[in-house]
């Protein structure tokens, strides 16, 4: 005996509890089950943003949105066309929730609570009670098709069955997460983390904790790997969003070198070494009285025009007028190429996001469903997408979610 559904969730996260309720709100006819193998639902939600829950980004046109998702670009096109950002938004506000973008563009719930959209999500979810029932603490071991319907088998020994069936898993860094996918013999890209600080383990620079670049240029070393943006420098290594962008473009690279692995900072963004070393010279006749540690060329934080003229052997107290030219040229290429190890990584805040998850290529992307199995769906980090921080990921499962959701809607008419 299977308790029956017209509609099956797997995975009480964003994408699921977004795709369930536009589900129900376009559909009331329809029965909708949200299966979560944990005991809480909207975990993510809670603790995205360091508990703010950056739910979008600003930025709302498609061809630029595009270029903050290192995996998934051509596919999301034109699924941003059918609902971006600015959508997101306006669903929000319909349900009562204020919003606020910062000058980054990323956007917060007004309250600065994550709890909040939580809240809006349980409201719409208690707001549909008969078509929607949750499912805790209920784990998926095998999925089947059987006669055009979906058969659910769980540890618990309850089984559910439905016409339509939407996989809103989440990502995970373990193949075996995917094992109940198994029957319906989907491509599963090994997944790797994304977004992710450096350590740098035993390195001085750690001696700068605290002070931040508003602009300098990461390169992964011997590859096409290159960052631009702020950066900060931690207790343990380098944070900040050029990093994070680095680790997420460089992701497979980098596991493949286990996080071993050398790359060098510019100081000055994208100046190269002789241009640094003729402002330098210039420098010299016009400042010839000053002392090195007094003031500099380049405006940047004295701590760490300190840190790179005692790296490059320069004394402190020597004045401009009697730095050597081979100095000039050492300070120079350590402006712009000042070279670090890498060994390991730390996950940015709370969060974490893979990249992998189910291959693209067999899901078709104007409806969300498989191109093997009729009538399975997929939405959010399950599948081959990640985006760079700043609410990117949360659209990516917003619009995914949609897009299968209206499809169900219109196929459970027939």
């Amino acid at each position: 005996m299977h308790n029956r559904f017209d509609l099956i969730i797997v995975g009480g996260g964003a994408a699921g509890f977004f795709a369930a309720i536009h589900t129900v709100e376009k559909r009331p006819d329809i029965r909708v089950a949200i299966i979560e193998k944990t005991s809480q639902v909207l975990s993510k939600v809670k603790i995205s943003g360091g508990g703010r829950c950056n739910l979008t980004n600003a930025c709302t046109e498609p061809q630029e949105l595009i270029e903050f998702y290192p995996r998934g670009q051509k596919e999301l096109l034109s699924a941003f066309y059918r609902f971006n950002t600015a959508d997101t938004m306006n669903w929000f506000l319909q349900k009562g929730v204020l919003l606020y973008a910062q000058d980054d563009g990323r956007v917060f719930p007004q309250s600065n609570s994550s709890q909040t959209i939580i809240d809006c999500f349980l409201k719409q979810a208690e707001k549909y009670k008969i078509q929607l029932q949750l499912q805790l603490n209920t784990q998926i071991t095998e999925i089947k098709k059987e006669n055009n319907l979906f058969i659910l088998n769980t540890k618990q020994g309850i089984n559910y069955s439905s016409t339509c069936l939407l996989l809103a898993t989440g990502g995970s860094l373990h193949l075996s997460a995917y094992s109940f996918l198994n029957s319906f013999q989907h491509e599963i890209i090994p997944p790797v983390p994304s977004l992710f600080t450096f350590n740098l383990p035993q390195n001085n620079i750690t001696s700068l904790m605290g002070l931040s670049m508003p602009e300098v240029c990461l390169q992964i070393k011997d590859t096409p790997f290159v960052s631009t943006g702020p950066m900060l420098i931690t207790h343990w290594g380098v944070s900040g969003p050029v990093v994070l962008k680095l680790s997420a473009i460089a992701a497979r690279y980098l596991a493949e070198k286990k996080y071993c692995f050398i790359f060098s900072i510019n100081w000055l963004n994208e100046e190269k070494s002789t241009d640094a070393s003729n402002e330098l010279k210039l420098f010299k006749k016009q400042m010839s009285g000053k002392t090195i540690s007094s003031t500099n060329p380049f405006h940047i934080p004295a701590r760490l025009w300190m840190f790179l003229t005692t790296k490059a052997a320069i004394p402190l107290g020597r004045t401009y007028a009697d730095i050597r030219k081979e100095e000039i040229e050492k300070l120079s290429e350590l402006l712009t190429n000042d070279i670090y190890e890498a060994r390991g990584k730390t996950t940015f805040k709370e969060e974490f996001v893979t990249a992998g998850g189910v291959s693209l290529k067999e899901i078709n992307f104007k409806t969300m469903e498989s191109k093997k199995t009729k009538n399975l769906f997929f939405a959010g980090e399950v599948l081959d997408i990640d985006g760079l921080t700043g609410g990117f990921n949360f659209q990516a499962a917003w619009t995914t979610a949609f897009i299968a959701s209206e499809t169900i809607t219109e196929r459970l008419k027939l």
